[in-house]
């Protein structure tokens, strides 16, 4: 395959990645909690000897934005949501993580749980307990958490140690290799969750182009292997 060839599949593939990630975000744009993900194109230059440089384009690298998304009320006891920034700390069997998505509710322990059952963390990195039967629940903008009018627990509030370390790890949840720190500007909402960012029109959107421009390389990846099919034929045919 010639240089032209090698060009046009390594845009194809960095679509291919990004319309895999957009379907997704479509997908979950309705899943609590759930943060936009997006495909950066780099250009990659390779000098040839004796010819101009090759130019490629790749698309490898994944970002996340964390544009708060919409808070709405639900009335839940254990429904929650952060305003401004900072995450949820969750102990998974893997280790702590992170998210945005506050559905909890509590175990048979009376334990404060994720969806898929893990434990939600207080500001000291315990499980945050529930006290079985206890008929209010109040909660104040720290994370503080009263039952029955008694202090309980707080639940924690944390950022990154450095943000830019900070990897999804598939749905909802994201890991910090440098750990976390109290988040200092969080405010907890009780009885709200926050929305999935994500921006189905401009998704939608973006899958189309990304669906036009990948047919236009098919197109030109066939006319160009017609057009070598010819010139070997030519040549054959000469010989």
């Amino acid at each position: 395959m010639d240089s032209t060839g090698y060009i046009a599949l390594s845009r194809q593939s960095g679509l291919m990645r990004e319309m895999q990630i957009v379907a997704n975000n479509i997908a979950n744009s309705a899943t609590t909690g759930y943060r936009q993900e997006g495909l950066v194109f780099s250009e990659y230059v390779q000098g040839i000897e004796g010819g101009a440089s090759l130019s490629m384009g790749h698309g490898n690298v994944r970002h996340t934005s964390f544009v708060q998304g919409t808070l709405t009320q639900t009335g839940g006891t254990f429904d929650f949501a952060i305003e401004g920034d900072g995450f949820f700390l969750i102990q998974t069997p893997e280790g702590e993580r992170v998210t945005r998505a506050g559905n909890f509710s509590p175990n048979a322990e009376g334990d404060l749980v994720t969806p898929d059952g893990h434990a939600v963390l207080d500001a000291g990195g315990a499980p945050v307990f529930i006290p079985p039967g206890a008929k209010s629940l109040s909660v104040s903008p720290d994370g503080s958490i009263s039952a029955d009018g008694a202090f309980v627990g707080q639940i924690g509030l944390v950022q990154p140690a450095d943000p830019t370390t900070l990897t999804r790890e598939g749905g909802v949840l994201f890991r910090s290799d440098d750990g976390f720190e109290p988040s200092e500007t969080a405010r907890m909402l009780h009885g709200f969750v926050e929305d999935s960012n994500v921006d189905p029109i401009g998704q939608l959107a973006r899958m189309i182009e990304i669906q036009r421009a990948y047919e236009m390389g098919q197109n030109f990846l066939n006319s160009e292997d017609e057009r070598v099919r010819r010139a070997m034929d030519a040549m054959l045919k000469s010989s």
